[in-house]
């Protein structure tokens, strides 16, 4: 195992699949890039993977204080089907597109490794875990915080008796209207929690992975199939160390937010009412999620990149 202080990225490899080029060519234009390339990445995974994200929601959301409404993942689908067809599974699917988390993550990220770097233009193991967390924090106070807790009543609101939600703006409207904007902001301290472990271990893992199988391999670039392969390695560690703050964040985000007080007085409500089991609700279908997500996020992206850098 490489030690921590001594393992390096070069600058010009995070993206992804270029081959090492030291210092980049334009480094006033990563951020930019990061911004376009996340963004367009963001889009492309939630196309491809929100049902698993809908399904997740909804098991978190399925309290074990009141009778359970579903058995498991295929319960979910099943039911969700039955009442409101294949396009039940993309409910909240409108709000979520607009979510600019990926493009402020890749952007933040960008920006705070153009600081972090040394003089030779790399980047030491433990820097690049700190860029990573710092970019999870501001994709969480800048981007994700406001549209989840949209998103996450969206789903919730599928299961209410009367519908109350048409459409992001009217979705906006309705929260402000009932909660102020506090309720935007609900459960953001365990999304700010989620996103810098998240992020900070996706890309520490992701990124040195990749940084060992160029080694490995005399510098070549790195294929888009291990891209794929290491991303999903990476979310698939993050799901396991995020579990708890992801649960507590979509309880606080729910239509019974009220319940709870505060993070702390939610985590001691489930771990009162319903065992400690209950942190770890969807971990399953976060399990299929993440990985995939994450795979998908970090090949588009470094594809983007490339493709940027050849015109730009």
């Amino acid at each position: 195992m490489v030690p921590l202080v001594e393992m390096k990225i070069p600058l010009g490899q995070i993206s992804g699949i270029s081959p090492p080029i030291g210092i980049v060519k334009h480094p006033s234009n990563k951020a930019l890039k990061g911004l376009i390339a996340g963004a367009v990445s963001g889009v492309v995974e939630m196309a491809i993977n929100f049902p698993t994200d809908y399904v997740k929601t909804q098991l978190q959301l399925d309290e074990k204080s009141t009778q359970r409404r579903y058995t498991g993942m295929l319960d979910v689908i099943k039911q969700t089907v039955r009442r409101h067809g294949v396009q039940g599974l993309y409910r909240g699917l409108n709000v979520a597109i607009w979510n600019p988390k990926v493009a402020v993550r890749f952007a933040a990220f960008e920006s705070f490794r153009k600081i972090a770097v040394d003089e030779r233009g790399q980047l030491t193991s433990g820097r690049l875990l700190l860029c990573g967390m710092a970019a999870g924090c501001c994709e969480a106070i800048l981007a994700v915080t406001p549209i989840e807790s949209v998103k996450v009543k969206f789903v919730d609101d599928q299961n209410s008796p009367k519908q109350r939600y048409k459409g992001l703006f009217h979705g906006i409207r309705t929260i402000v209207k009932d909660h102020g904007l506090r309720g935007l902001y609900q459960g953001s301290t365990a999304t700010i929690i989620k996103s810098v472990t998240n992020q900070g271990t996706r890309f520490f893992v992701i990124e040195s992975l990749k940084n060992w199988h160029r080694k490995r391999n005399s510098g070549q670039p790195v294929p888009t199939y291990m891209v794929l392969l290491f991303g999903a390695i990476g979310g698939a560690m993050s799901v396991v160390i995020t579990a708890p703050a992801d649960v507590v964040r979509t309880r606080m985000q729910g239509l019974q937010s009220h319940k709870y007080r505060s993070t702390l007085h939610c985590v001691r409500t489930l771990l009162k009412h319903e065992g400690p089991a209950s942190l770890f609700a969807g971990v399953i279908p976060r399990m299929v999620k993440v990985p995939l997500e994450t795979a998908i996020v970090f090949a588009v992206y470094g594809k983007v990149v490339e493709l940027l850098d050849s015109v730009w």
